[in-house]
């Protein structure tokens, strides 16, 4: 049986003209709401056409032979990955955080349209790279970084995956308030919620709770250790803050048990609206996940 030709996902988000466009329905309705404010939508549609031209350059360099598909962001849990895709995202990096929760071991490329705007932590190549990296991958050639994710594990079998962080709390400024276990250390909690973090994403979220914590923690984004962070523990007759971090490194669990009535989640890498419900007791085990994302670097 002939395997089938690899299948290039090309992942996006809409720009900024998109999103206004589809907002106000007319340029002429955006360029008088953005006027309005002070700002240009000449700027704006400049952006835009850059990126639609680096775009249109990089789905021009996949061999004739094989397939291609394009995908945007909002659409990824709706979309079926299969084992011969190769993912290129094109845009900013926390495009390639949003994508990876739902690839199991895919190659992806990660292309920055905008260097100038993007910092290209993960989506770190030139347009220009493309056909060489797309040659190395098809070969099983290309140098890769195996990235290290986290999951969330609930009692009814539901996970939650994540590159960056995963987020337990209170949907809105309320405390929250759960019981935590880690080894045999555990107390009960009010705190502003807590993440999970892997070395990726300790240089974004996890960085600045470090920070205002003075907490040090070294976290290698391709090692198996995820680090654990509570956000602003608060003292109480009933409440402890002697868990604050800590590091998860192989098969070390996390456990949550939620002490809330109503508005408990856990969400990953930002998205708030693709949430689990996690409401009072829900236990969440969160510890680094069997799948890493298949970063190409090289």
């Amino acid at each position: 049986m002939t395997s089938l030709p690899p299948r290039a996902v090309f992942v996006t988000r809409e720009t900024d003209f998109d999103l206004l466009l589809a907002k106000h329905a007319t340029r002429e309705q955006t360029r008088f709401f953005l006027d309005r404010r002070g700002q240009s939508l000449v700027e704006v549609e400049a952006r835009h056409r850059a990126f639609e031209a680096v775009l249109t350059g990089a789905r021009a360099a996949i061999p004739e032979s094989w397939r291609q598909v394009h995908v945007l962001r909002g659409n990824l849990d709706r979309f079926l990955f299969t084992p011969e895709d190769i993912v290129i995202a094109v845009g900013q990096d926390g495009l390639v955080a949003n994508l990876a929760k739902y690839l199991s071991g895919q190659p992806v490329l990660g292309i920055n349209p905008a260097p100038e705007l993007y910092d290209g932590v993960l989506t770190r190549h030139t347009p220009d790279a493309l056909p060489r990296l797309l040659k190395g991958v098809a070969v099983g050639r290309a140098e890769a970084e195996a990235r290290t994710m986290v999951e969330a594990e609930l009692e009814n079998g539901e996970r939650l995956r994540a590159l960056n962080e995963i987020f337990i709390g209170h949907r809105s400024h309320q405390s929250a308030r759960y019981y935590i276990e880690t080894g045999k250390t555990a107390e009960e909690q009010s705190s502003s919620g807590l993440i999970v973090a892997t070395g990726t994403g300790a240089t974004g979220w996890a960085r600045s709770i470090m920070e205002a914590s003075k907490i040090r923690m070294q976290l290698n984004p391709v090692n198996r250790e995820a680090g654990y962070f509570v956000r602003e523990p608060f003292p109480s007759v009933r409440t402890g803050t002697d868990v604050r971090a800590g590091v998860l490194a192989g098969q070390k669990t996390l456990t949550i048990t939620s002490h809330m009535n109503e508005g408990g989640v856990i969400f990953a890498d930002g998205i708030e609206q693709d949430f689990i419900a996690f409401e009072w007791g829900r236990v969440a085990k969160l510890h680094v996940a069997n799948e890493a994302l298949n970063l190409v670097v090289g």
